[in-house]
């Protein structure tokens, strides 16, 4: 099969499209023939090797944790899956025409490969992130970057709960995020002011990692409000950095719920074929992304 690895860390250019062997479902696992794969910031930080000191792993290696695609093997002890069904979920190395999920779901109805592959980890990741905050209904919670997949999964978990959220975005997203219920403002240069303006912040979420957090802990005033998923200096401010993943099934139960309901859309920004895997990194480190980008096979 083909396959998306990396045999040394570095910059985009160190992933290449090879032959590899094709894997296969172990026991309480699936294998898809995949026909999406999400890309996430965490898959270019493990590129970059900036994991290796928490989650080292071997090189060579393949990339990616989301995949949609239709299932092809069944492993011993699952059950409620068949061959030929349609589904979404999180595994290893999906940047590939086959892989092999731990957690996954039924497609909805309408849902497409590509718009399902981008949903399993940044629902996780939104999910994981608000319950660390202990934001609740009736309160406002700030978000830092919430333009980009786990933002626009943010917005709509705190919607449908009853939570408000302020949403700071650059200045071409703001219609966006105000589509998606939020009180919108920029960042850059008097945020934080801006941010007062629109009100009171019970808690606030760091998504992009732009040197905000010491401003978050003054508008919330708890550290222990403030969570971040892009910041590793995070905790030099008694702030947590989240980084651990919760329970997948879960995410992915609560992804469908939402979807019947007609609470939840994440757009694809952009599609790429797996061979581009490199430019979708590329695309993804520059930032300003509005919902998800994900790789076809």
């Amino acid at each position: 099969m083909k396959k998306v690895s990396f045999a040394e860390f570095g910059g985009p250019d160190v992933l290449h499209l090879i032959d590899a062997d094709e894997p296969h479902a172990g026991p309480g696992r699936i294998r898809v023939a995949v026909r999406a794969a999400g890309v996430n910031p965490f898959d270019w930080r493990v590129r970059e090797g900036q994991f290796q000191g928490t989650h080292p792993i071997e090189l060579p290696s393949g990339l990616g944790l989301d995949a949609a695609g239709v299932v092809d093997e069944v492993g011993e002890g699952v059950e409620g899956v068949e061959v030929g069904d349609r589904v979404f979920g999180e595994g290893s190395s999906t940047y590939a025409e086959f892989a092999v999920l731990s957690a996954w779901a039924r497609m909805p109805e309408g849902l497409t490969f590509e718009e399902a592959a981008g949903y399993p980890s940044v629902m996780e990741t939104a999910l994981r992130v608000i319950g660390e905050t202990g934001v609740r209904a009736g309160q406002t919670l700030l978000v830092s970057g919430a333009s980009g997949g786990v933002g626009s999964a943010v917005l709509q978990i705190a919607r449908d709960r009853g939570i408000t959220v302020i949403g700071t975005a650059g200045a071409a997203n703001q219609d966006y995020l105000r589509g998606l219920g939020a009180l919108a403002t920029t960042y850059g240069e008097g945020w934080a002011e801006r941010v007062r303006r629109l009100g009171r912040v019970d808690a606030a979420l760091d998504l992009a990692g732009s040197g905000v957090i010491r401003e978050l802990v003054e508008l919330t005033g708890d550290p222990q409000r403030v969570v971040s998923i892009a910041d590793l200096g995070a905790p030099e401010y008694g702030v947590r950095f989240s980084g651990v993943a919760g329970s997948v099934p879960d995410a992915l139960a609560e992804t469908v719920r939402l979807l019947s309901r007609g609470r939840l859309h994440i757009p694809v920004e952009k599609s790429y074929p797996l061979a581009e895997a490199a430019a979708a990194h590329i695309d993804s480190q520059a930032g300003h992304t509005r919902g998800r980008r994900v790789l076809i096979v």
